[in-house]
């Protein structure tokens, strides 16, 4: 999810979902070759904190990317919402950035991209600028690392803008609710706490929270040894490094934040859930299938699949219930709604009925779709998403501030940041024979949640 002024994080919560579902997603060919090896120069401050630093001087701009290791899996019951409130309260001002000035002086230096975004996992913020404006980014993620201004007024106002944002993108659009939240549900709560609520949280929760509550979730998790800092494009790395001690060296480390306990489950049992979706004027189906971290083998098979099954047109599911059979206005699938994971995930198939199209026959075809992957793939449809793939991490490659989150996306979830390099190599391995064994392994009713949006019943 992503603050209310500025917004354009990719995974946030702040982009409209339908838009989102009826945009078809081009599979671009390209070849097969990966890029060159990526320098990386990884280090740590006596602090704790991760400096990566990623030189490339193809433009004159910089992008620097703090990603604190904390996101809605950090939260406890009774406290929920603070990580993604955090994603706003950090714009707040600190003790030598007024309220308001942050975005002004990035603006002002030529920012146009800054922004900051929450998922289960982590929290981000980021910023491009021209490449001589690389201390005043540092700077600013420094300044607010060290002294965020966590008042009774800020906490207030902000408790206030996360409500406006949960009625505007989540209470008052269609099929948000089950995907943003219900979904949670796939996930075993009694196993794995971490993973089943949502990242937006509570309202009760975050009503009932005391500024001096989230002060202590500040102290806990914004701290040097909880986060990782990246910089990557025109810069010279011997200033890099002295203006990244000179502002960040001296902050305090704090102590190290519990362990996250998850004992997922693959084989919960069928479930089935009927809601009613107000905003909706057609009903839709969604299943629920957990899958593994990002880090399990068995993930780009799964990512991959989920190209086959939904993702473009010439998915299967376009192909067959949107064009061919016209039973569903449109299917898509999701291969963890915001980005992945370090536990426990979701394998998303959703398609909306067509007008007169009784939903139980759209949910019977999408089954018989999810069947006849027992009879596995063609190695054209596996060349076609592989291709997807590459094309997609070929363009995160493009600009610092994409390069930037990729470096922060190997670090956190494969534990390497060059698993950047290491990834091209995973995907390529993928096998017809490996999505067909995934199918089956996890797409199976027994590993199923299903969620019927009826808006038929109004």
């Amino acid at each position: 999810m992503a603050r209310s002024i500025r917004t354009r994080s990719a995974p946030s919560l702040l982009r409209p979902l339908v838009a989102a579902l009826l945009a078809a997603l081009p599979a671009t060919a390209l070849p097969a070759q990966k890029p060159a090896r990526l320098p990386l120069d990884n280090y740590t401050l006596p602090n704790g904190l991760q400096v990566i630093l990623a030189e490339d001087h193809t433009a004159p701009v910089v992008a620097v990317d703090v990603t604190y290791h904390v996101g809605s899996r950090d939260e406890s019951p009774g406290r929920t919402g603070f990580a993604h409130l955090f994603e706003h309260m950090m714009f707040q001002g600190s003790a030598h950035v007024k309220k308001g000035e942050h975005m002004a002086m990035l603006e002002a230096a030529g920012s146009a991209g800054y922004n900051g975004s929450t998922i289960e996992d982590r929290t981000n913020y980021y910023e491009p600028l021209p490449s001589n404006r690389l201390n005043l980014g540092l700077w600013l993620e420094a300044d607010r690392m060290r002294s965020l201004a966590v008042t009774d007024e800020n906490f207030s106002n902000q408790r206030e803008a996360v409500k406006e944002e949960r009625r505007l993108r989540v209470d008052n659009q269609p099929y948000t609710k089950i995907l943003y939240e219900e979904g949670y549900k796939a996930i075993d709560s009694a196993g794995c706490y971490p993973y089943s609520h949502s990242i937006i949280g509570s309202m009760d929760d975050l009503n009932a929270a005391t500024t001096a509550d989230v002060q202590q979730f500040f102290k806990l998790y914004y701290a040097p040894n909880n986060a990782t800092l990246v910089v990557t494009g025109d810069f010279q790395p011997a200033e890099a490094k002295k203006l990244i001690a000179q502002y960040f060296g001296d902050i305090p480390r704090a102590p190290t934040p519990p362990a996250v306990s998850c004992q997922p489950r693959y084989d919960a049992g069928a479930r089935r859930e009927r809601v009613q979706d107000t905003k909706a004027t057609l009903p839709a189906v969604m299943k629920y299938y957990t899958i593994p971290a990002y880090d399990s083998p068995d993930y780009p098979a799964l990512e991959l699949l989920g190209t086959i099954v939904g993702r473009g047109a010439s998915s299967r599911l376009n192909r067959s219930l949107a064009r061919e059979q016209k039973v569903a206005l449109t299917s898509q699938t999701f291969v963890n709604l915001f980005g992945p994971r370090r536990g426990p995930g979701a394998f998303v198939v959703f398609a909306i009925a067509n007008k007169g199209i009784a939903i139980d026959t759209v949910e019977a075809r999408l089954d018989d779709q999810i069947a006849k992957l027992a009879g596995g793939i063609t190695d054209e449809e596996l060349a076609r998403a592989k291709s997807s793939w590459r094309a997609s991490a070929i363009r995160e490659r493009s600009q610092a501030v994409t390069l930037a989150a990729a470096i922060q996306r190997a670090n956190l979830f494969l534990g390497d940041p060059n698993s950047l390099d290491a990834d091209f190599d995973r995907y390529a391995a993928v096998t017809a024979d490996d999505v067909k064994r995934v199918a089956a392994k996890y797409l199976h009713p027994e590993n199923s949640y299903t969620f019927i949006d009826s808006a038929e019943a109004k």
